[in-house]
């Protein structure tokens, strides 16, 4: 799929929500290819690049995990808007004025409308897309996906199926699923994902900034979100 890449003519802050499976990540790379000022902002990365490199707050996050407690999202702010400051969006005198140039797609946080009431306060992001694809769709997904451990080489039976059923094409050795592919594991992370992402998106929607795409496929979703943003910040 190729994509010409379109230039943003205001800042795009972008958080993408939806359940497990629903293809997220396939967007964010498109959306990164497509919009090169987009940046991509992990806070999953963040927190583990700074326990990597033992910042202070590498060193506070990996002692709150260390005791088996979450990582608090106070914590987690800190290490976004630390990041925000490395890029020059956001300037040590000013700290809650962001940069107009700051466009990025947000990943991992926030889940819920307690975090995102916090974020609002640091970066107010102005383009929450909630992917929606049936369940159904997602789980046939997610149980035809099978994969060759040692390569990473994955297939899926509905259409890029090994030539030999159960087999790695190449080596012949047999395919796996993924634990988290699993549908009971998927099942209860989607029941945790409509649990805290009702009140995460309503929190959106009355800010007026939530917009909602539906779609079996990320083929059939990455047009309509591009013609989306192409509308609102091109």
């Amino acid at each position: 799929m190729t994509h010409t890449a379109k230039q943003l003519r205001k800042a795009a802050r972008i958080i993408l929500v939806g359940a497990p499976g629903v293809g997220k990540g396939t967007q964010s790379e498109r959306l990164l290819a497509k919009f090169p000022e987009l940046a991509s902002i992990s806070s999953g990365d963040l927190l583990r690049e700074n326990v990597r490199k033992k910042t202070p707050l590498g060193l506070k996050a990996e002692a709150a995990m260390q005791s088996g407690n979450l990582v608090p999202d106070s914590m987690i702010l800190e290490i976004i808007s630390s990041e925000f400051r490395s890029k020059g969006w956001l300037s040590t005198s000013s700290p809650s004025s962001i940069s107009p140039s700051a466009s990025f797609i947000l990943d991992g946080f926030p889940r819920t409308s307690t975090q995102a009431s916090s974020l609002d306060a640091l970066v107010p992001v102005n383009f929450v897309v909630h992917l929606i694809t049936p369940p159904s769709v997602i789980l046939s997904r997610i149980s035809s996906r099978w994969i060759h451990e040692p390569s990473g080489r994955v297939y899926n039976t509905g259409f890029n199926a090994p030539r030999v059923p159960g087999k790695d094409d190449i080596t012949g050795e047999p395919l796996t699923q993924r634990e988290d592919d699993s549908v009971d594991t998927w099942t209860q992370r989607l029941r945790k994902f409509e649990e805290t992402s009702k009140a995460l998106l309503d929190h959106y929607q009355s800010k007026g900034c939530l917009w909602r795409v539906e779609g079996d496929t990320s083929d059939e979703i990455s047009p309509k979100l591009f013609a989306e943003i192409e509308r609102r910040f091109c």
